[in-house]
């Protein structure tokens, strides 16, 4: 299995930045995308970016311009910039990975248990 594990969240000022970072471990063999979404209270899971293998990337239309999504792939690392950040950027933020482990066929899709990001005076 794979395991995903984020840091970086916290509380942060209105136009302040905050960098997550998501590291994932276990049987892998390789991952192919992976993301960042992000839930609010009453509201849906939604898609906050997104980064391929390759380095392709696609952002929520509400972060374009402010976030920046990037990985390290011998590192299994993904990270999320974020800047000028507002409070209606506060949600829990859950890493997401595609990937192939080593136990077992096909691809699957792997969650973070989250990080609590609160923007706020």
């Amino acid at each position: 299995q794979v395991q995903l594990v984020e840091s970086g969240g916290g509380l942060v000022q209105p136009g302040g930045s905050l960098r997550l970072s998501c590291a994932a471990s276990g049987s892998i063999f390789s991952i192919n995308a992976m993301g960042w979404y992000r839930q609010a209270p009453g509201k849906q899971r939604e898609l906050v970016a997104a980064i391929t293998s390759g380095g392709s990337t696609n952002y929520a239309d509400s972060v374009k311009g402010r976030f920046t999504i990037s990985r390290d792939n011998a590192k299994n690392t993904v990270y999320l910039q974020m800047n000028s950040l507002k409070p209606e950027d506060t949600a829990v933020y859950y890493c997401n990975a595609e990937a192939v482990t080593t136990t077992r066929p096909g691809e699957y899709d792997y969650w973070g248990q989250g990080t609590q990001v609160t923007v706020s005076s």
